[in-house]
């Protein structure tokens, strides 16, 4: 670990940004996803679904201009581990990353083999029709990929706490909006 002077401040304020817009959406979208099939069917059901869609549409755009940043112009902090916490850390990151993309995409699948209606205004057709196991298996991927990137959302904000709180570094603060 290393000691609060070799840690630096914070990021850039777009990556500090991007990371917020990022944690936000998919927070919002996993308990959008999770709710839905509360509504009742008809337009409270088709708004939600909606919702869901077009602010997953969004994550996508957010995290390819995130990749783009973090690869063309985020600054890099030095990493704040060393040995198997900073791969530790390496891998959770690419994991977060790799797991947004995935269920992002899944996402665009799904939409696209069970066919929606956006708002009432769109409607976009059904891939295969009589194909109910496709439709089952896109679900049940995009389904899977969101729990794992919520449950590696999770472990990631608890790292930063333990950070925060236990080893009372400044590896949380380098990350918090407004703090310099």
């Amino acid at each position: 670990m290393r000691t609060e002077s070799q840690t630096p401040v914070h990021y850039d304020a777009r990556s500090i940004r991007l990371h917020w817009i990022t944690a936000l959406l998919v927070v919002l979208l996993w308990c959008i996803g999770e709710t839905i099939d509360w509504f009742p069917r008809g337009t409270a059901r088709v708004t939600m679904r909606s919702l869901h869609i077009s602010l997953g549409v969004l994550l996508g755009v957010v995290i390819v201009y995130r990749i783009w940043w973090r690869s063309t112009g985020g600054l890099r902090l030095p990493t704040a581990e060393t040995g198997r916490l900073q791969a530790l850390a390496t891998a959770v990151h690419f994991l977060l990353y790799l797991g947004v993309v995935a269920a992002v995409v899944l996402g665009i699948a799904n939409v696209w083999v069970r066919g929606d209606t956006i708002f009432n205004l769109i409607t976009i057709p059904k891939f295969d029709p009589a194909n109910k196991p496709l439709r089952e298996t896109v679900e049940e991927l995009h389904e899977v990929a969101a729990n794992t990137l919520i449950v590696l959302a999770a472990f990631h904000a608890g790292a930063a706490l333990v950070h925060h709180y236990l080893w009372k570094d400044q590896v949380l603060r380098r990350m918090l909006p407004g703090i310099r």
